[in-house]
Order: C-alpha cells, then structure tokens, then sequence
C-alpha cells in the first residue's frame, strides 16, 4: 500500500525513489521480498544502463516483480521542458525536476567534439555580478540522478540531432558543483562507471567559483576529471567586486587549495576568465593573472563575454583581449580562446537564467 502526505490539498508520493539506493541496498531489499540477487542487477540495468522511465519497460523482469517495484518505489525523471536551437547548431534546454523547478542544460557542438553543460543546482547563492544564474535565488541542490539525466537526455539528442556520441561533460551550468560535492561525485561515479555511461573522467571538467576547503577535499578524494577554477580577475579587490565568493575565499587561500589539489592528484588546472571592458582587460590585469599562474601548472581559457540586462557589463575590444592574450604567451601560459556558442538562445556562458522563448 502506498503511504501518503496530505499537504495543502496535494497528495505527495512517500514512497522513496529507487534511483537513491545503491546496488548493494537495492540487493538486499529485493533479497528480503524473496526475489534472487541477479534481479538488483538487472532492475540496475534498467535504471542507469538503459535509463528508463517507469517499471513496465523493465521487459525481462517478471510481472509480480514489476508490480513489487511499482509497490515499493518511485521512479523520477528529468524532462525536456523546452528546446531551442541556435544558429551554430547550440541547443538550449530548459529541463523540468520532478517537484516543478526548472534548470537549463547546454548541447555544443563543434567540429571536434559534443559537449553537454549541465547544471547541479536549480539556482545558484553565489551571485556573480556578471552572471545570469547570480541574479536567480537558489532553491535547492540537485540529487545526483537528476545530474546524471541530463547528461543522458544530451546524450541522447546529440545521436537525434547531428548522428554524432557525446564526447564531453562540463559541469558549467547552473549553480555552484562545489555546494553540492555529495551529489555531484556521486553523479560522476555513475557517468564513469561501467553501468552507467562508461565515459572516461578525463571527458569531464568540474568548473567552481573558488571554494578553497572542497577543492581540497578533491584532492583528498583523488578526483580524476578535469577541473577549472572561474577566475576572472587575480586581484582580491577586482574579484570581490565581481565575485562577492572571493571575500571569504581569498587568492591566497584559492592558491593554497589548488597547490593542496595538485600535489594530491598531479592534474593540470584551467582558470577561466571571461573579460570584461574596462574591469579585467589591462595589461596590469594580464600581469597579476599571469603571476597567479605560477602558484600550479594551469592554461588559461579566456572567453569573451556576453551581455545580459541586469549586468553593466561589456565585452573588451578584440584588440585589447589580442593584446591581453599575446602578454600571456610571451610569459609561457598556455592560453585558448573561447568564442561564444549559442548566444542567440541565451545558451552561451553566463546566459542560463531559464528565459523561455516567450518571455
């Protein structure tokens, strides 16, 4: 019998979602209802292999025992809200969580590579001044079967859309990977792992704001995925204005962490920074983020702004962010710059504010 709460004229499901059980207790539960062990593997199949929707696509599965999961478990699913595609071929998803919120996901293509950037919060607490996602509230962590869906529904379209596998996870959407650390390396093992999605964690990059005691624990937990701090000024001054996190994350605590993080795991870090005209465009800027760089081996990603309406913020001229990169290279960083994707959709970096296309 299913048990339920009344609560302002809903009925809400108590039932607990069996995407939150590990095999291990998903074997014991079912050993318990008489069924053989094997059937946790297959029920496990079926859940992060084949990722599907409800009990009854469990075909291999007797009926007595679809009926016991339907009696004892939940299954939720992230869905595809909206969708729209942009000119270069980005497509901007608005995906709806089982309570009502909503998130946004990102599917970029290019000629190399399909990438997915996905959220693992639906808003964010951090407010970043040039960023969309900051001028939203956040309204929870996601679970980390909700992180692992989005994935799989880009995984999914990218095949539909352009016939091609996708190749690459950024952890770059909404909210901030580091304020959920439990959901998000649980989502990472179930990507990586032979059951789930089997992709290397060298295809996947977890992008922070800077917060300095989880990056050390990443390093603690031997993280193997590539990993990018958003920088964006090296001047504590410029960074607090910009990145309120900074106050209680200073540089020199961020430098501390991400030496801590790479003598534990000896990976290579990315510092993304987006530049701003008049703000971190200068060759003083170039100077100081340059000296930051010496504190752990790292390449540079600068990427070019774009403007939203509730940020005074613009992008720098081409000349000077040639002028900012060339300063760069002449130092020995390793510097790529990153051209917005998706813009016209309001999917390119620092655009993910769930705007509909009719709004």
């Amino acid at each position: 019998m299913r048990s339920f709460l009344y609560f302002c004229g809903e009925v809400k499901n108590m039932l607990p979602n069996i995407r939150s059980l590990t095999l291990e207790e998903l074997t014991e539960q079912l050993l318990e209802a008489g069924e053989k062990a094997f059937r946790a593997r297959q029920v496990y199949q079926w859940l992060w292999d084949k990722n599907v929707g409800s009990f009854d696509e469990m075909s291999n599965l007797s009926k007595d025992l679809r009926k016991i999961l339907e009696e004892r478990y939940i299954l939720q699913k992230v869905t595809i809200g909206e969708a729209r595609q942009g000119k270069d071929g980005t497509v901007k998803y608005i995906f709806k969580l089982d309570d009502g919120n909503e998130v946004e996901g990102v599917l970029i293509p290019t000629a190399s590579r399909i990438t997915a950037c996905i959220s693992s919060q639906a808003g964010c607490s951090l407010s970043c001044k040039f960023c969309a996602t900051g001028f939203l509230d956040l309204k929870r962590n996601l679970h980390f079967f909700e992180i692992y869906d989005q994935v799989d529904i880009i995984r999914k379209e990218a095949m539909a859309r352009f016939g091609r596998p996708l190749t690459n996870i950024v952890y770059m959407g909404m909210g901030e990977p580091l304020l959920n650390y439990r959901n998000v390396m649980r989502s990472i093992d179930y990507i990586t792992s032979p059951a789930g999605m089997g992709m290397s964690p060298r295809r996947i990059t977890v992008s922070t704001a800077g917060i300095a005691k989880m990056i050390k624990k990443l390093g603690d937990d031997g993280a193997k995925f590539e990993f990018a701090l958003s920088l964006h000024a090296a001047n504590d001054e410029k960074r607090n204005t910009i990145m309120p996190i900074n106050e209680s994350n200073t540089l020199e605590a961020l430098g501390e962490a991400l030496q801590y993080f790479y003598e534990k795991t000896h990976t290579r870090v990315t510092f993304e920074y987006i530049i701003l005209e008049g703000v971190n465009d200068g060759l003083e800027d170039a100077r100081e983020l340059a000296d930051f760089c010496r504190v752990v081996p790292c390449k540079v990603n600068v990427i070019e702004y774009n403007p939203i309406e509730k940020a005074g913020y613009k992008n720098t001229s081409q000349e000077k962010m040639d002028r900012f990169v060339e300063f760069l290279e002449q130092r020995g960083i390793i510097v790529n710059v990153r051209r917005s994707r998706g813009k016209d959709v309001d999917g390119a970096c620092g655009q993910l504010a769930l705007k509909k296309q009719n709004s």
